[in-house]
């Protein structure tokens, strides 16, 4: 039997995180926990450590924030996640590559404080943004709840990101967003939209002002908001999912019609795709399985 999961989702604003104290970002999850106690995975906007304030430079700020990442901040928030004993996601960071690349990095820390999980942004928003890009897709599992998979602002944009992680067996994307810009209402819909044609739980956590603008939205796997959090102003969004909902979605199709994953099944033709140079292989294409 599934457990609930109850998700946290901070809408906050960097402040003096973003200058690296590492006790005041410790001190805010602390907080956060005493006030919502019940809260298991407990999350963070997009660049919520590392990222510029106004009037700094966006590339100074990433290479005197960049480091590997089990380098003395991780191993901070290794330890702030043991101490609390939550899955906890803190946003993403400037992550010093063994290549010498610097890469915007969505690390996950388990309530043993491990790091389970490091997602590198694939889609980086050129040409604004001079991270180097991802190549690989990441989920992870919750033991008891289900698994999640890890996608960073603009990767929302791209429909191959959530259904790969979809394939990977992802029962709820979190998308670590920060926007500050009036697109922010294209992907509220891009969530929804994600949602619907992967049959997943969407959790798209934006930045407040003047980070983001806010309006953090959990989906539920057949598109329904569950509860959006308000424009800039710096809130936690609250749920209790049950992740067992996104493959019952899957078994008796969304609004008991449309069985998404079901037209590739065992014996169907493989279907070309001329814009991959690949295609979609029955065996291949099963949700769940395995590269």
């Amino acid at each position: 039997m599934t457990n609930r999961l109850s998700l946290g989702l901070v809408q906050t604003a960097a402040r003096h995180h973003a200058a690296g104290d590492p006790d005041a970002f410790a001190a805010d999850v602390r907080g956060v926990i005493a006030d919502h106690p019940d809260v298991r995975l407990l999350a963070y906007p997009e660049l919520h450590l590392c990222g510029h304030r106004p009037g700094e430079d966006p590339r100074t700020v990433m290479t005197a924030a960049a480091e590997p990442l089990d380098g003395p901040r991780g191993a901070r928030l290794s330890a702030l996640a043991r101490e609390l004993r939550i899955w906890l996601v803190p946003g993403t960071v400037y992550e010093l590559g063994d290549d010498g690349r610097i890469y915007n990095t969505a690390p996950v820390y388990s309530p043993t404080g491990e790091r389970v999980a490091a997602y590198r942004k694939i889609f980086p928003w050129l040409p604004h943004e001079t991270t180097a890009a991802g190549d690989t897709f990441v989920v992870f599992d919750l033991p008891g709840h289900g698994r999640v998979g890890l996608t960073v602002c603009y990767d929302a944009w791209f429909p191959e990101t959530t259904r790969h992680l979809a394939w990977q067996g992802a029962d709820l994307v979190l998308n670590l967003v920060r926007t500050p810009t009036v697109d922010r209402a294209q992907e509220v819909v891009l969530a929804r939209a994600n949602a619907i044609v992967n049959q997943v739980f969407m959790a798209s956590l934006n930045a407040a002002a003047p980070d983001g603008v806010g309006r953090s939205l959990v989906v539920d796997p057949e598109g329904r908001v569950r509860g959006e959090a308000g424009p800039r102003s710096e809130e936690i969004l609250t749920d209790v999912l049950d992740l067992a909902e996104a493959r019952r979605v899957r078994e008796r199709g969304t609004e008991g019609m449309a069985r998404v994953w079901d037209p590739f099944e065992e014996g169907r033709p493989p279907l070309e795709l001329p814009l991959y140079a690949g295609r979609v292989d029955p065996d291949r294409w099963r949700r769940g399985a395995r590269p």
